[in-house]
């Protein structure tokens, strides 16, 4: 990453005519913060797109007199949030979708919620609403409650208007959104050929919790806990980037000991989802053995995660200033006897695994995303790490305690399922390596540092690699000191079109397997 990444951007948009304001300093910092003319959005769009910046995030917020839509670019580890303002009377802007594809969602979600439109946008469908509002309903405008309007009844979703598709020996298969298991609702439609998928498409939504809503007017400490429960098996990354945007916001220094325990937690959280999921990718081609030795391996981690943290998923461990727990010397121990038992039995159980030609059948070519199409979704985390995506915000933009560490990003360049299994084997190892640092290297002190009351409408941006990929948060708070905003975008966003895309041109049997190599969190994205 050069150090000119943003001045250069500056100058190209200046030299095509649009009309920006930087704002110094940065209320977002370390992100700088750019405004544009509503008409300006998609021109903004397609310089970031020629300059290589990855599109982030995009939200909007209603400010009561106007209207504030954001998006956030990234280049290596620098990030830029651009913004525009609109009348709520006449909320529009052009789409930033035909320049960036995973755009596409984030503008649905805000357009259901917000009422914006978005001009010569690919997709005009209903996306977050289904059917509990009506047309004209903005339920995130500042004078709509969190409660809604809701009718007796909320009438089914049965008109969402799926593609179709024709011809001799098309025929359709309709999967959920209720499923035969513990998992997330989530509705997917397949269009086939005998087995052979020819198109997918998701309809997701079904746990929508209005957490943007539900979020506004809460003490800091209540949105630490409300983030956590974005997406339950990330509750250590999303409670630590909400805290992080609070913390900057309100200009809280965490202490050394508190950075390096959430540290352990976070890298605990990322050991824990890879096994489960390694675990849940060989169940699925029904290679039992793998499938118990690597649940049984999560369940003896989470046992002692709980044992240690007080809570299986160290969950509200993380709080504002810093964390709710601390650890003995015994605790400690405990930690390095887990990490090195586990690790001699990963390095026991992947030769069996990986040398297994029934398992080679199954995972090598199957579901493969094309590294083009992983860098057009921008996707994150070790989907798009399979697919050459090399980015890892630990390592990138790195934040305490990982600014002193050495992070290893492992990539690959095949796609398929193999390829995100063996990612996630190289990140159990990453996160193993990590957590004997962090032993070693935790600084004594204090665990919570002293609350300060943020500045009337302070905001701030949190960057956290989950397990899943970059987690960002904003926040911002009113003149009370309370929430006034708060829009948490998990990975997921980017990896649920990765997998309509990844299926394609595959077996139907083989998609339980492409999707739990993907594994996108249906809460994390509905909010």
């Amino acid at each position: 990453m050069t150090a000119d990444a943003r001045p250069e951007l500056l100058a190209a948009l200046a030299g095509a005519g649009v009309r920006c304001a930087e704002a110094a300093p940065s209320p977002l910092a370390p992100a700088a913060v750019l405004e544009v003319a509503p008409e300006d959005w998609q021109r903004l769009a397609r310089i970031a797109h020629e300059q290589g910046w990855r599109w982030a995030a995009g939200w909007g917020e209603d400010r009561g007199g106007e209207l504030l839509v954001r998006a956030c670019f990234a280049r290596g580890g620098e990030y830029l949030v651009a913004g525009a303002r609109l009348a709520p009377e006449r909320a529009a802007l052009p789409s930033q979708a035909p320049v960036y594809p995973g755009a596409e969602r984030p503008e649905r979600h805000t357009r259901d919620l917000l009422g914006i439109e978005f001009t010569e946008a690919p997709d005009t469908r209903r996306w977050t609403r289904h059917q509990a509002w009506g047309d004209a309903d903005s339920p995130l405008r500042c004078d709509r409650p969190a409660t809604g309007a809701p009718a007796s009844a909320t009438p089914a979703d049965t008109g969402y208007p799926f593609v179709q598709a024709h011809g001799a020996g098309v025929y359709e298969i309709p999967v959920g959104p209720v499923h035969a298991g513990i998992i997330e609702p989530g509705h997917f439609r397949f269009q086939a050929v005998g087995e052979t998928v020819l198109h997918l498409e998701e309809r997701l939504g079904y746990v929508h919790k209005g957490i943007e809503k539900i979020a506004e007017g809460r003490a800091p400490e209540g949105l630490a806990r409300l983030a956590g429960r974005v997406s339950g098996d990330t509750t250590v990354a999303h409670a630590w980037a909400a805290c992080m945007a609070m913390e900057r916001a309100a200009g809280v220094t965490v202490p050394a000991r508190a950075a390096y325990l959430r540290a352990l937690m976070a890298e605990r959280e990322r050991v824990a989802n890879h096994l489960g999921d390694i675990g849940a990718m060989l169940n699925d081609i029904a290679f039992a053995f793998g499938f118990y030795q690597f649940s049984r391996l999560r369940e003896q981690w989470q046992r002692t995660s709980g044992a240690v943290f007080g809570h299986r998923l160290m969950m509200d461990r993380v709080v504002p200033g810093g964390t709710a727990v601390d650890l003995d010397p015994a605790a400690a121990a405990t930690l390095r006897a887990d990490t090195a038992r586990t690790r001699t039995a990963l390095e026991t159980l992947v030769p069996i695994i990986l040398d297994s030609t029934s398992v080679e059948d199954r995972l090598i070519g199957t579901g493969v995303l094309a590294p083009a199409q992983a860098a057009a979704l921008g996707c994150l985390g070790y989907v798009g790490r399979a697919a050459g995506v090399d980015l890892d915000v630990r390592r990138d933009a790195p934040y305490a305690p990982y600014d002193r560490l050495a992070v290893r990003v492992p990539t690959s360049r095949a796609g398929d399922v193999a390829a995100r299994m063996q990612i996630r084997i190289e990140e159990c190892r990453v996160a193993l390596e990590l957590l004997d640092v962090l032993l070693d290297g935790l600084p004594e002190g204090p665990v919570r540092a002293r609350w300060l009351a943020p500045a009337p409408q302070a905001e701030g941006l949190g960057l956290v690699e989950g397990w899943r990929g970059e987690i960002l948060t904003y926040v911002r708070f009113d003149d009370a000191g309370r929430i006034a905003r708060f829009f948490p975008r998990d990975p997921s966003w980017s990896a649920w079109p990765a997998l309509e895309l990844l299926i394609d041109g595959n077996i139907v049997p083989d998609f339980p397997l492409c999707n739990k190599s993907v594994n996108a969190s249906y809460s994390g994205h509905d909010l």
